[in-house]
């Protein structure tokens, strides 16, 4: 079982995008000191949900503070990045880290993002797919052109190669994040372990893994394949010394965020969204997840691991919203989880 942090760079109320960042920074530094396994950046745009805009260059920032941890985009938002332009800055990343850099790349949702970065709702209604092979494309071949739907260039050599032969080290892992049947058929049928949303419980994780694992072998992918397939799953961890403690810390800090951050989302049509309760949605997350003490937290990691076949975990550590408050609940995660899990 591997561990890591989940890094929202989220802007709690009564801060700025400044604190929010440093505490992001930080608490991928403090992550690696305490000897989790990866730190998994998230990205946003123009909402104060999240204030990290590009997750593959706060990546980079983070593979130079640290020395020995994994970070991953969970996700790099693929409808509004060019595929080509992700695989040579994942390339990048994946040769100069020396391996630690892994890519999680999604649909990402129907927002203003499409009308600003001028591609579109097509990109994300129709255009993942084409998108995603294009990106798996340029990090496994020597040279890539492109005749699809919405890319269409002559051939060109990728430089640089994240690899120069098969028998080397391959290119940066690549994982998606899964929401629908659809997309874990995408990535069933691609051999690409899934990410996994913390909105969910474990039974539907369940289903969700044996459903990759049905359209993994309907699409010839190997046994070896399927049973190594390493799935992500995101989630919310806070620590304490009594479990009311914990909760509460939670309750407190994550309901206004979730409102100021949530609210500020726009859609690019006009289309009415459902946005859930920030204080229900709190109290979900606190019954779904590790959140408590560390003998619980680490007897529900194991649980959900049992249940579902899941073996790695992104947990969001910064509920609270206070800098402090993060780096002591990623010590603790540390130093009294996860010698429970080993």
């Amino acid at each position: 079982m591997r561990v890591g942090s989940f890094v929202l760079a989220a802007q709690f109320p009564g801060q700025g995008p400044g604190e929010a960042l440093h505490r992001a920074v930080r608490s991928a530094e403090v992550a690696d000191e305490a000897g989790l396994d990866a730190v998994w950046l998230a990205e946003h745009h123009f909402v104060p949900y999240g204030t990290c805009p590009s997750a593959i260059t706060l990546a980079a920032l983070l593979l130079g503070r640290t020395r020995r941890i994994r970070v991953g985009t969970a996700v790099t938002v693929l409808p509004t990045a060019h595929p080509v332009a992700v695989g040579e800055q994942a390339a990048l990343l994946h040769l100069t880290s020396g391996g630690r850099f892994t890519l999680g790349v999604g649909r990402g949702g129907p927002w203003v993002d499409l009308e600003v970065f001028g591609t579109g709702l097509g990109a994300y209604e129709r255009g993942f797919p084409e998108s995603l092979d294009l990106l798996l494309r340029w990090l496994r071949e020597p040279s890539v052109g492109a005749s699809g739907e919405r890319y269409r260039f002559r051939e060109v050599p990728v430089v640089p190669r994240p690899s120069e032969s098969l028998t080397e080290t391959p290119g940066p892992e690549v994982v998606v994040a899964c929401t629908s049947p659809a997309s874990v058929r995408l990535a069933a049928e691609r051999g690409l372990p899934m990410l996994l949303g913390m909105h969910i419980g474990d039974e539907e994780k369940a289903e969700m893994v044996g459903l990759w694992r049905r359209q993994a072998r309907a699409a010839g992918r190997s046994g070896e394949e399927i049973s190594g397939a390493a799935h992500v799953s995101a989630g919310v961890c806070q620590l304490a010394d009594r479990r009311t403690d914990a909760v509460e810390t939670l309750l407190k800090a994550m309901p206004g965020w979730l409102k100021q951050g949530l609210d500020a989302h726009m859609t690019v049509d006009g289309r009415a969204r459902v946005m859930r309760d920030p204080f229900a949605y709190t109290e979900l997350l606190c019954g779904l997840h590790p959140v408590g003490t560390p003998r619980l937290a680490a007897d529900r990691l194991a649980a959900t691991a049992e249940r579902t076949g899941i073996s790695r975990f992104a947990l969001l550590t910064e509920g609270s919203g206070d800098l402090d408050a993060t780096e002591e609940n990623l010590r603790r995660l540390g130093a009294e989880v996860l010698p429970q899990l080993r």
